[in-house]
């Protein structure tokens, strides 16, 4: 299973109703950094399977989500528990990185 899309029509349901941790990677095709850290994100999307769901958020097609989290720069990787935002990792991290917060997070 690889990251889900999450978009501005189905954010709400998907992330901010669901109550298992949900990370979502706001990222844009045109975006490096977010290149580099995409396979981590559908790797992990992989090995968490059932237990966190993990999506992605194309920022230029979905700018409603985006300013509302009020993302600035790309690739930010937000945290929801019970619809709340509760931790973030803005930049390229490594894939050990975002599993530490993953983990920190369960």
């Amino acid at each position: 299973m690889s990251a889900l899309h999450f978009t501005d029509t189905n954010f709400k349901k998907e992330v901010l109703e669901s109550g298992q941790l949900t990370l979502v990677d706001f990222w844009a095709i045109w975006c490096g950094p977010c290149k580099m850290i995409a396979p981590h994100i559908d790797e992990l999307a992989k090995e968490y399977a059932g237990k966190v769901k993990i999506g992605k958020v194309d920022v230029d097609a979905n700018p409603k989500v985006a300013t509302e989290y009020g993302v600035m720069s790309i690739p930010t990787i937000i945290f929801f528990k019970n619809g709340k935002v509760f931790n973030q990792i803005v930049g390229a991290a490594s894939k050990l990185d975002i599993k530490r917060k993953i983990e920190e997070n369960l």
